[in-house]
Formats: structure tokens, sequence, C-alpha cells
């Protein structure tokens, strides 16, 4: 069981990137808005790019929205903190533009089967995320980029989204499709007749057609997009980049987490550590047999005192922390005992919501803990 050392890896200068990843409903956003803002505190000029469309990261920031342009964040720091939030049409309009000439790219933003497959194909949000990445660390601006991925498995398609989106792009059907009446040929004695038919009961004519056109239009930029994923790929492969795992001490959670950490190892990325969120360590150095012993010890003055029964109170409360803090330690070793090479550091459950900006830096206080 290694500890985690959050600031070392936020203050080192030669951490580039960092993206969290984990389940719903463990803090991700807020971890990566908390580290986001140490690094800040530490002078570093930091970018933190959610592509969670919730919008607890702005209210958090004090922002009355994101959107996908960095803004700069007020904060009393000696560093800068910058933070967008991913708009995946958006960033797809963008690359056509800027990838094509004026004429084309009006053609493909103006295409029906475009505007389907910039907002809605499986892997286009994910592909845009490491194109937004792409992009941010391109400008040299930023001395870190925290990312914050989506709050579910499907944060890993991260990994996946430029293999996918290109693999469609560049299938045999599409490729048919970019050139019609020699697919068509080559197709009939295999009845392409029927196929046809078949699809365009599924999708309709209109949008087979609109298919064709889109990838015709689009034709030339294959290898540029194959090319900027794997580019982005191989950056979040550099050393600068790492990869933060978050999670809860609960079952579920810690299942979702060794399957991200086991994920992460396969594919060779640089797994920095395990974020576990809302423990409950002891609220005082008191066993569980001496609080039991106190609670039996008073049970008679509770009846005759009203300072009596709050220490009681008091002392019940921490009995029940105490076993809750012996399930997350059970818990935590069963994953400790599989992967004892994952640091690990822990953040104690916050007496409120975290929705500012000092908020975040007691977050970021409890991760700088080793």
């Amino acid at each position: 069981m290694t500890d985690f050392d959050v600031d070392a890896l936020l203050t080192d200068s030669h951490t580039k990137i960092v993206v969290t990843c984990g389940s719903g409903g463990v803090g991700k956003t807020t971890t990566a808005a908390a580290m986001a803002v140490r690094a800040a505190d530490a002078g570093r000029t930091v970018a933190v790019l959610t592509i969670d469309p919730a919008r607890r990261l702005a209210q958090s920031l004090g922002l009355t929205h994101l959107d996908n342009t960095p803004r700069r964040v007020t904060l009393d720091a000696p560093g800068q903190l910058w933070a967008m939030m991913l708009d995946t049409r958006r960033t797809f309009d963008e690359m056509v533009a800027a990838h094509s000439t004026p004429e084309r790219a009006a053609q493909i933003l103006a295409n029906p089967f475009y505007r389907t497959i910039s907002s809605s194909f499986s892997g286009t949000q994910e592909y845009m995320a490491m194109e937004k990445l792409g992009q941010l660390a391109a400008t040299g601006k930023y001395e870190l980029i925290v990312v914050d991925t989506p709050p579910s498995r499907s944060a890993l398609d991260f990994l996946d989204a430029p293999q996918r989106l290109t693999s469609f792009l560049d299938g045999r059907m599409i490729r048919l499709l970019a050139t019609p009446s020699r697919g068509i040929m080559k197709l009939v004695g295999a009845g392409f007749t029927l196929f046809a038919r078949a699809v365009t009961a599924v999708i309709g004519g209109q949008m087979l057609t609109d298919a064709a056109r889109f990838v015709q239009l689009f034709e030339d930029m294959f290898g540029g997009f194959r090319e900027r994923a794997e580019t982005t790929y191989q950056l979040l492969r550099d050393p600068g980049s790492s990869f933060v795992v978050v999670a809860t001490c609960q079952a579920d959670a810690l299942r979702e987490a060794a399957y991200f950490t086991d994920r992460l190892v396969s594919e060779q990325m640089p797994l920095a550590g395990l974020v576990l969120n809302r423990t409950h360590p002891p609220l005082a150095h008191l066993s569980a047999a001496a609080t039991e012993a106190a609670l039996d010890a008073d049970a008679q003055a509770a009846s005759r005192s009203k300072g009596a029964t709050l220490a009681r109170a008091a002392l019940r409360i921490h009995l029940d922390r105490l076993a809750m803090h012996a399930d997350e330690l059970r818990l935590r070793a069963r994953f400790d005992r599989a992967r004892a090479e994952v640091p690990v550091a822990c953040v104690p459950a916050q007496p409120t919501d975290v929705h500012n900006v000092e908020g975040l830096r007691a977050i970021g206080a409890a991760l700088g803990r080793v």
C-alpha cells in the first residue's frame, strides 16, 4: 500500500496533462477542479477541461457557465486557472473549418448526415475531447491541463474513440459510398440491390444519399483525422501525462476503479494513482472498545445531566464513525491486495457540498496530505 503524493504530481514541471476517470457520483469533477486550483495556487498556469455536461465545475469555480472556449477564473493565486466545457458539435465544426476550404466546409456543415454524426455518433464526443486536448496542448499556453472525463466506463472510450471513429470513416461500406458507381459495380454480384433496399429501409434513401455526399466531401480529411488522433493518443502515453482514477470506498465504486486501473495498465497508460473520496476517518483517538465502555459508564449520568446526554450522543456518533471506517478499510484492503502497486490518496467527507473555490481548496489540501 503506497501513499499517492498528489502535490508532487501537480507541482512537477514535467507533468503536462492529468486525466481523471471514474464512475458516476464519486466526485470526479470536483477532484479535477480541486487539483487544477491546487496547481494554480502552486504557481502553475492551468486549464481544466470537463467533458461531463453537468454544470458542477462552473458553479464551483464561481462562473455562470462554461463553453468551448477557455475562460479565466478569478483566483487569488500566484498561478492562473482557465476552465472550459467541451462542446462536441462546435469542436467538430471548428476542425472542419480549419482543415478544409471555406466552400467545402460550408457544404459539410450543411450536410444532414454530418449534423447527425457530429453530435450523436458513438465515439464522437470522446474523439472531439482528444481533438480539444490536442488543441490546448498545441497552444503551449498552459503548463498543466486537467481533463475531467465522462462519469462512466465510457470515460475510457477516450482511448478507443480515434480507432472507432476512423475505422467507421475508413470502413468498406463508407468507402463505397464515397465512390458509388465503382462500389455498386463491385457489389452487384454480391446482391448489392438487396443490400441497398435493406439499408434504405432502415435509414431511408435520403439519409443514404446524404451519407454518400458527406463521405465524398470529407474524403480528403480522413488522413488528417487519423494523424491528429494518433498524435494525441501518443501524447497521453508520454511521461508528461498521468491518469488519476477517482472512487469512493464503496463496493461498486471500487469495482469500477479496479476496471479503470486494470484497463489503463493493459493499455500501458501512465497511471498516477487512485483518489478515494468521502472517506470517514475516526473523529478521535478512541477505540471502539473504549467508546463502548465510556457509553456504559455514562448511562446513569445521561439521565440526570444535559451535558452528559450530549457527550453520550457524541460518543455514539464516534462509534458509528469507527464502524464506517472499519468497513472502508476492509474494502480498501481488498483493492490493495490485488493492486498493491497503485498509490492511494484519501479525501475525508466534507461537512457540506463543495460549491466554491474555498471548498475546492479544502479538497486540494486533503489531497496534498501524504
